[in-house]
């Protein structure tokens, strides 16, 4: 009988990536890969891939951790991911808790599980290295599917030099350190000839692609990688994770608009629209700047998704400071704002600031801020009424004596359509397809029903 392994992942699209490396070794080597996480009980090896972007995601996984080890003593338990790397002490200790990788360690977790398996022992220890000192990207992780996915996803890059003062995550995961070009294409193609119609390229910080080799942040390296993915053969798209308005401009930004490939979709984190918080935040923009990249690709395609983060309540923010950030997402038109309650992050300069703001006043902003960002996403959402566009199908489902498709269109709004009968032998998750919008429903956008954030669209028929 083959082992059980079950892999958990926290966080980002990277460690998502790096997860599914892991368990494509695992696989490939006669382990039985469990897919759900209803399926625990039965693993013999438990993995998890932790998050630290928050002292929460911390707490979420020592709690999985436990409620692992609960029912399943005699698993081994691994623990890698940036939690690792920044507490490896901390992890540890938590009960049930045997091995402790860092994040350059990952690569050798295979390795490191079937040692201590072949020697049948489960000799609590810690693996991880400084990571400060890596300069080379790690090569030898590579995937060729993605399970239970309809996207896939890629990475180019790692490592972050920007160090804004409340995030942990450049002290988890080292320095900028860009993937040799050759190796993207060859996964991208096999990726795309698995089936994929899209491909996510993402990194740590995606825009420092090749910054670790140029002198201009990687000004172009990004540009050429998207021109050798244009190239490529196959019916697929090319979507970009976040990037970050500390790292490009409006000049970048037109430069992206050319390739055919790319969707029309970009995730540019703002964090605040007050210049005063930006400086504290040393997120080495102002709010003009950032206006400029939008302002640029709102000229290029005035329905060009655009999402985006914020944290409120960040020390010293003061109500002129919040009401700056509610004024830029009333400009900026976003598509979709994903909100954070600010939080202190042992280890970040942050964390020492004063000024901190009461929590009631953080709560209260967040809902304000949240209540203008749904008006917001509605009136981009209704802008869409009329147009076509391509939809990827991720899921489905029937409804009401109805069978619907639903998934993301190219510019990221979370899409739907009735499958007809003609259609239904035909039309399957993964499958990209135009769509004519119809109708965008705000009152279901908001009420969170079974049709929350589900705009409906009839097919479009060839």
């Amino acid at each position: 009988m083959p082992l059980k392994l079950l892999v958990k992942t926290m966080g980002c699209k990277v460690n998502t990536y790096e997860s599914e490396a892991i368990m494509e070794v695992f696989k490939n080597r006669g382990y039985d890969v469990l897919q759900t996480d209803e399926a625990a009980e039965k693993a013999d090896i438990f993995v998890i891939n932790t998050c630290t972007v928050t002292h929460i995601a911390d707490r979420k996984s020592r709690q999985i951790i436990r409620r692992f080890r609960r029912n399943n003593p005699d698993a081994l338990v691994v623990v890698t991911g940036c939690y690792a790397q920044i507490a490896p002490d901390e992890v540890l200790a938590v009960d049930g808790v045997d091995l402790v990788l860092g994040n350059a360690e990952k690569n050798k977790l295979p390795d490191i599980v079937e040692k201590a398996i072949k020697d049948d022992c489960k000799v609590k220890g810690i693996n991880v290295s400084d990571i400060s000192t890596i300069s080379c990207f790690d090569e030898s992780f590579s995937i060729s599917e993605m399970n239970d996915r309809a996207r896939a996803f890629v990475k180019i890059e790692e490592g972050c030099n920007r160090f804004c003062s409340y995030c942990i995550i450049p002290y988890a995961r080292g320095p900028v350190r860009s993937r040799n070009r050759t190796a993207i294409l060859n996964e991208v193609q096999r990726l795309v000839c698995a089936g994929y119609k899209e491909i996510v390229l993402t990194g740590i910080n995606t825009a420092l692609y090749g910054c670790d080799n140029q002198s201009e942040l990687g000004k172009g390296a990004l540009c050429q990688l998207l021109a050798s993915i244009e190239d490529l053969p196959g019916d697929f798209r090319v979507r970009l994770s976040s990037l970050e308005p500390t790292v490009i401009n409006a000049d970048f930004i037109k430069d992206l608009f050319p390739f055919e490939r790319l969707c029309h979709h970009i995730h540019l984190s703002l964090q605040s629209g007050s210049d005063a918080v930006l400086q504290n935040m040393r997120r080495r923009y102002k709010s003009e700047e950032y206006i400029k990249i939008v302002d640029a690709i709102r000229e290029f395609d005035p329905l060009y998704g655009i999402t985006t983060d914020i944290i409120v309540g960040f020390p010293g923010e003061t109500d002129r400071d919040f009401h700056y950030t509610v004024d830029m997402v009333q400009k900026c038109r976003f598509s979709k704002v994903h909100i954070f309650k600010y939080s202190d992050r042992k280890g970040t300069i942050a964390a020492d600031f004063r000024d901190k703001v009461a929590a009631d006043i953080k709560e209260k902003r967040s809902l304000e801020l949240e209540a203008v960002s749904n008006e917001v996403a509605n009136e981009f959402a209704a802008l869409n009424v009329n147009a076509d566009t391509q939809l990827l199908i991720e899921e489905v489902f029937p409804a009401e004596e109805k069978l619907i498709a639903a998934g993301y269109s190219d510019n990221y709004l979370r899409t739907g359509f009735e499958i007809m009968p003609e259609f239904r032998g035909c039309t399957a998750v993964g499958d990209l397809v135009k769509v004519h919008i119809c109708a965008a429903d705000g009152t279901n956008l908001i009420s969170g029903n079974p049709f929350a954030d589900r705009r409906i669209f009839e097919r479009t028929r060839r």
